[in-house]
């Protein structure tokens, strides 16, 4: 098979299914791994792809923003492990932001005990805080419909009234060079803010999320810790140069 042949075929396979592994294309192109794995390194080069290990995953457009359902149904596990971990990290007495988000919701059922307040911007997270006892102290604003957050002028000013021990957020891309990235400009703002007014912050992301980048920026790596799933990329050891790496493990 012509290279030409085979890079068309490994971006017809990642259209239709987003990842795909070495074996696979070994398989499918009756072509030796080494091979493919410079057929991969190749169009990671020219922005087709991104290398993740044991094989590529597809580039996203940085606009790209997935709904609540997409993200909710998405690396099931690898989220309730690190929602677990950061609950952990919780103690009494703390007033926490929790970010809206798919993962930081996952952290609402393990808080039940603990003597805390939390402020949140995710209007999913309401009723999971007030069924668990939680005090809730809710940000108002623009309801963002894709993300049910609130976000905007009022959402903006009213978080600028709270400060927190600690805050707990997504990301939607983390970049070596270009830091914590989000598509939305609003939501960008809402997570800067709540960085700025934290002792603590910790982004929660699971390892596809690495080497990605997204339209708007809200943080430096070295203004957060980041806990992740596992190394899953090829070059994630690195990030510990510039962020403290918690790598939640079975």
């Amino acid at each position: 098979m012509l290279i030409t042949e085979r890079h068309q075929l490994i971006l017809k396979l990642l259209k239709e299914k987003e990842n795909v592994k070495i074996h696979e294309l070994v398989e499918l192109t009756n072509t030796s791994e080494s091979t493919l794995r410079r057929d991969l390194d190749q169009l990671e080069k020219q922005n087709y792809l991104k290398r993740v290990h044991g094989g590529a995953s597809l580039l996203h457009s940085k606009r790209d923003e997935p709904s609540v359902f997409e993200k909710i149904t998405q690396n099931l596990e690898e989220k309730a492990k690190i929602a677990k971990y950061a609950a952990e990290l919780i103690l009494d007495g703390d007033c926490v932001y929790l970010d809206a988000g798919t993962t930081t919701y996952q952290m609402i059922k393990h808080l039940r005990q603990k003597d805390i307040v939390v402020i949140t911007n995710g209007i999913d997270h309401l009723d999971a805080l007030l069924e668990n006892d939680i005090c809730t102290y809710f940000i108002g604003g623009f309801v963002k419909k894709i993300t049910k957050a609130t976000v905007g002028r009022y959402a903006y000013e009213s978080i600028k009234k709270y400060r927190f021990d600690k805050c707990f957020m997504g990301a939607n891309a983390i970049h070596y060079n270009f830091g914590l990235t989000t598509p939305d400009p609003e939501e960008a703002q809402m997570k800067e803010r709540a960085i700025f007014l934290s002792r603590e912050a910790f982004v929660l992301a699971d390892h596809t999320k690495f080497g990605e980048v997204s339209f708007s920026k809200f943080a430096d790596l070295n203004q957060t810790k980041v806990i992740t799933n596992e190394e899953g990329t090829i070059t994630l050891g690195k990030y510990k140069e510039k962020t403290e790496l918690i790598i939640v493990r079975d």
